[in-house]
């Protein structure tokens, strides 16, 4: 059931617009945000969380959003969203497109990369859903979902409409779920998503072959992800959790190319490198970072994020810091 977060109703005309902006930046990433007509601005949204994946309802008045590459140095948590229009109106640019976006249309942007979005909603407001998954639970590289970026797909047909029936569901079903249901609607969802970018990519050869196996493997990568902060998080933990052999769990990461342990590694890396850089973490010292990420050795820590980016991790702070 989605939970609402914010109705600007609620909030005297003054307030609401600083209220958005800032609920926008923690549900989702932080834009240069404006409107018009201040007074006018009207909003409201839901959400839930589904394990590794978020999904949020939306209604707004006119306005418009950019993601510009300051914001992205300053912090990314380095996820692909899934907007589906439900009502009115947008435009979406990205990666030197721009996508106009009516009812029933789906279109895919990054949070890594410059977006601008505008809404031109008149005296009404536009409605949309979007879905937010981590880039590393997509099982294609970057390069091949560059072309899908601020395109626009269609919710009427095949498997788009699919997606647009899963997410409109999640948005009206008021009935009860159990604490673990989320994390399986979830894998669902990216399941479906990744179904779609591969049929846009006509490369439906790319999704791991099986749907179980399939499913696992994003499973696994969603309980990674939820754990990263378990120093004692192993390859065997995993797969005693997943009632796999250890032969097997590696053998799903290695047909992506991947090492179970290199990835953890990675991923722990990267998350601290980019609370490293977050100004609103300025004051946590780079031991209490690390250790937040599953680095309770703060010898170990520096020594792996040197090898990973070159400098040391005060260094890196030092020179990413304005």
């Amino acid at each position: 059931m989605m939970e609402r977060a914010f109705d600007s109703e609620t909030l005297p005309l003054s307030d609401r617009l600083n209220a958005w902006d800032d609920l926008m930046s923690r549900t989702h990433v932080p834009t240069v945000f404006s409107v018009e007509r201040t007074v006018a601005f009207r909003a409201a949204l839901r959400v839930m969380d589904l394990g590794a994946v978020q999904v949020t309802g939306m209604t707004y008045s006119t306005l418009r959003s950019q993601r510009t590459p300051k914001l992205i140095r300053r912090s990314d948590p380095e996820l692909y969203a899934i907007q589906l229009v439900t009502r009115g109106g947008q435009h979406l640019g990205q990666n030197n497109r721009v996508a106009t976006l009516g009812a029933n249309d789906l279109a895919m942007y990054c949070s890594f990369r410059p977006f601008d979005t505008w809404i031109e909603a008149g005296d009404g407001t536009v409605a949309s859903m979007v879905a937010q998954i981590p880039r590393a639970l997509l099982p294609f590289p970057d390069n091949k979902l560059d072309g899908l970026l601020a395109r626009p797909m269609s919710a009427q047909e095949g498997i788009g409409a699919l997606v647009a029936a899963f997410l409109t569901h999640l948005d009206g079903d008021t009935g009860p779920y159990r604490p673990m249901d989320g994390s399986r609607l979830g894998m669902v969802l990216i399941d479906l998503i990744a179904a779609l970018l591969a049929h846009h990519l006509e490369s439906d050869h790319a999704l791991p072959g099986g749907s179980r196996r399939r499913a696992l493997f994003l499973e696994v990568r969603a309980f990674i992800l939820r754990n990263l902060g378990d120093p004692h998080l192993s390859p065997d933990g995993i797969a005693a959790a997943h009632h796999i052999s250890l032969r097997y769990l590696q053998r799903l990461f290695q047909q992506h190319g991947l090492s179970v342990s290199a990835w953890i590694r990675e991923q722990r890396l990267e998350r601290c490198r980019r609370d490293l850089v977050d100004p609103a973490l300025g004051a946590h010292p780079v031991h209490a970072i690390a250790a937040r990420w599953g680095f309770p050795h703060p010898q170990h820590f520096s020594r792996a994020f040197h090898h990973a980016y070159g400098v040391s991790p005060r260094d890196y702070r030092h020179l990413s810091m304005p």
